[in-house]
C-alpha cells in the first residue's frame, strides 16, 4: 500500500473516471456520450433546469399570487440610543448616520425608533419615527423633522 493511498475511511474517496484512454478502458471512443444526439457535442454541458425535452418543473407549476417584493419600501432601522453618540446640537440625517456607520448607505432611507435613552439635544431629520421616539427626541429639546 502507498501513503496516497491510505485514508480514514474505507471507500471514502472514489477515484476519477479516466475517459478518451482506448475501447480497453470501456470508456474510449465516444467518451461515454453516445453516437450524436443531444449531449454528444462540446459546449452541451451546463444547461440549467433541463430535463431532456420534457416540459420543465419551473413550467409545470402554478404560479399565483403577487409579490410586492420589488415594490416594497425598505427603512433600515436605528434606535434612539445610537443617536448619543452625536454632539448637542447636531444635524442628523442619512448622510451623517452613514458617516457614523449606523446605516449602509447614504441614500438609505431610515426608521427611528424609541430603544434606550437620548441625553442630547438633536435636530433629526428621517424619513419616518415611532412615537416613542418622537417624544424622547422632543424631550430632550430637539427636533424631529419627517423628510420625504
Amino acid at each position: 500500500m502507498l501513503s496516497h493511498e491510505i485514508t480514514s475511511v474505507v471507500g471514502k474517496s472514489k477515484s476519477r473516471k479516466r475517459i478518451g484512454r482506448g475501447t480497453g478502458s470501456g470508456v474510449g471512443k465516444t467518451c461515454g456520450r453516445g453516437h450524436k444526439g443531444c449531449g454528444s457535442r462540446a459546449g452541451s454541458g451546463g444547461m440549467l433546469a433541463y430535463e431532456g425535452g420534457q416540459m420543465p418543473l419551473f413550467r409545470r407549476i402554478p404560479k399565483r399570487g403577487f409579490s410586492n417584493y420589488d415594490f416594497a419600501d425598505r427603512y433600515e432601522i436605528v434606535n434612539v440610543s445610537q443617536l448619543d453618540r452625536f454632539d448637542d446640537g447636531f444635524v442628523v440625517d442619512s448622510k451623517s448616520l452613514y458617516a457614523a456607520g449606523l446605516v449602509d448607505r447614504a441614500s438609505s432611507r431610515v426608521k427611528l425608533l424609541g430603544d434606550g435613552q437620548l441625553t442630547k439635544k438633536l435636530q433629526v431629520n428621517v424619513q419616518k419615527f415611532s412615537k416613542s421616539a418622537q417624544e424622547k427626541i422632543l424631550s430632550c429639546g430637539g427636533t424631529a423633522k419627517v423628510v420625504a
